[in-house]
This record gives structure tokens, sequence and C-alpha cells, in this order.
């Protein structure tokens, strides 16, 4: 999945240096991912862990973490997703509001793969309602529902906006592939909570902070991946057909260096570590002036190439370099 902030690309950075303070044996720390995200950093840690914790306030992510982090033991679902990807579509939710040919005229998805999108969405609900599936295999597919959606939508990667005609890749069948996750022998954590609130009721040894850098609300540009995954009656606001969201105080130059400060206050984590780049609303001195409060503080740097979503209908969008920096903390 193409996505804001992605740290794909980051993630053996992000683990060597941790590995360097910390240690390369994890086997019996907790480790917490506070704003996961699609969830790339924490799967990294999972299996090296004791405890992986995982959270996200959006909802289409405490999805995608509920089954890569949540989910460590084996099922049965090849035959569901078979069944899935044979269902015929249906006018539904997604149809009229958000597809081709729809009541709406938005066009974040073909006719053909809005009606399947509906259809899926609405079988998976049933079997759960019918105690078909465990918990487990109803946030399994859910994931695989939400990848595959992502694969065939017609915007320029993010969903603040659609496109005006039906580019090539969004003529593709939607299709689901199994979202497949690391086995473990331990139990996992994810939450839906706000991350300023959560982290005053857990605690463990590493904590991964990666909060928005910038004014883009996440809760905008993913609005749809939330609308699917919650399948719920309201109306969408606007030509976009956003729903309403909640504002990161993170995304906000006036609130976002209080909110850090508290959360940093209320942290009751040894090795804190913080991903943010150059282009950040916190500038290098601020974070520096924040972090020296409660212990000894460091920081590394890398050059990457980040992402960007291009208002052209080519996936494969070019990027732009930038710095970013890890930060860490040693927690008094």
């Amino acid at each position: 999945m193409n996505y804001i902030g992605s740290k794909n690309k980051l993630s053996d950075f992000i683990k060597q240096n941790v590995y360097q303070i910390v240690g390369r044996d994890l086997s019996e720390k907790t480790f917490c991912d506070l704003f996961a995200g699609t969830g790339i950093v924490g799967r990294n840690f999972k299996a090296e862990t004791k405890k992986n914790i995982s959270n996200d306030f959006e909802f289409y992510s405490y999805i995608l973490n509920r089954n890569y982090i949540g989910n460590h033991q084996t099922f049965e679902f090849k035959n569901l997703i078979q069944e899935l990807n044979l269902l015929d579509g249906k006018s539904g939710f997604i149809f009229n509001e958000y597809s081709e040919n729809g009541t709406s005229e938005r066009l974040y998805f073909s006719e053909e793969n809005g009606k399947k999108i509906d259809s899926v969405r609405q079988k998976i609900e049933n079997w759960k309602s019918s105690q078909k599936i465990s918990e487990d295999q109803y946030y399994f597919l859910l994931c695989s529902l939400l990848e595959a959606a992502d694969k065939i939508a017609n915007t320029a990667s993010v969903y603040g906006a659609f496109l005006k005609q039906i580019k090539k890749s969004a003529h593709k069948k939607l299709e689901l592939q199994p979202a497949n996750f690391e086995l473990t022998e331990n139990n996992h954590e994810v939450y839906n909570e706000d991350a300023n609130e959560l982290i005053k009721k857990i605690e463990g040894d590493i904590l991964y902070l990666d909060p928005p850098y910038n004014a883009r609300q996440y809760g905008a540009n993913y609005h749809l991946l939330n609308t699917i995954a919650k399948y719920d009656n309201f109306s969408p606001k606007g030509k976009t057909g956003l729903r309403n969201y909640q504002k990161s105080k993170y995304c906000s130059k006036i609130e976002v260096s209080k909110s850090f400060e508290d959360l940093i206050q209320n942290a009751h984590f040894q090795h804190i570590f913080l991903s943010y780049n150059n282009e950040g609303l916190m500038p290098e001195s601020e974070i520096r002036n924040i972090l020296s409060k409660f212990g000894k503080y460091d920081i590394f740097t890398t050059e990457y190439q980040r992402f960007r979503a291009d208002k052209e209908e080519n996936r494969n969008h070019k990027a732009s370099g930038t710095t970013e920096y890890l930060y860490y903390l040693e927690k008094n």
C-alpha cells in the first residue's frame, strides 16, 4: 500500500539503531508502535519481542494491525478467500456513493469494482454475524479487502480526490490476496485510541513514535478506507464524499509541541525513538529541547527518497529527497 510517511524504506535504518542502543536480543522486551499506520515498523519487531503493542487512531489502520500484529496463530483462509473472489457484485453503499455510474458520481472505483467491494464487505460481515468465521479470520479478511481495494482505486494514491477518468489500473478486477501475517508464540496487543491517552495506560521497554509530520490529516487522505472498514451508514460530504473525522493535534503547528511533550512526559518506557524529518512542523531545536528535559538525548540521520502523492495517473511516483531524523531518548 502506498502510504504517506511509510517507513518501509527506512525499516533497516530504524532497526539497526534500535539494535545499537538496546541490543540484538529483544526476546524479553515489549515494543510499542504508537502511531502505527500500516504497521511496517511493528511487523519488523513482532517475532523478536516478548510483546508487540500497536496503535493508531484511524480505524483502517487498526484493521491492518489487528491482522498483521494481533494475529499470530494459523487458521483456515484459502477457501474463504476463494469464495469471496467468486462472488458476483451487487449495488450497495460503495457503489452508490463512490463508484462509476453510482448515484453520487464519485469515481473512486469502476462500477464493477465498486459493486464487488460491496458484495465482499457484506459477505464478511454476514460470516461474522453467523459465527462462520472467528474474530481473527474477520480481521484477516477485512485487511485483505482493504489492500485489494487500494490497488484498484482510481486515485493518485491518497483519497483526498478521485481522478476524472478511470485509469488503467483501476479497470483491473478486484481480487483479494491473503494478507499473510507472521506466526509467533506470544500474544500481542492492538489498539484504536488517541496516542496521548493510550500512553497513560501502557508500559514497556521500547517506544517507537512516528506521528504526522505536517498538516496533512490522515482521516481525510484515507477516509474511504475507513468507510470500507466500518461499512456504516452516514451521509458523505461534498464532492469527495468525506466522513466526519477527528483532526490530529500533531498536524497543527499551534498544538503539536505541547501534545508531543505531554506524550513524552507520560511515557513509561526506557527507550524512546522518534521518526521525524526536516520538513516537519516541529524544528529539530524544538524536539531537542523537549527530549532533553526527560533524559539522555541523541539523534541519527539518513537521506532517503520520500513518498509523494502526485496528481498523476502513474502510481509509481517520483519521490523527492529528504533528511529523516531518528531521535533517541533514554528516559530517566
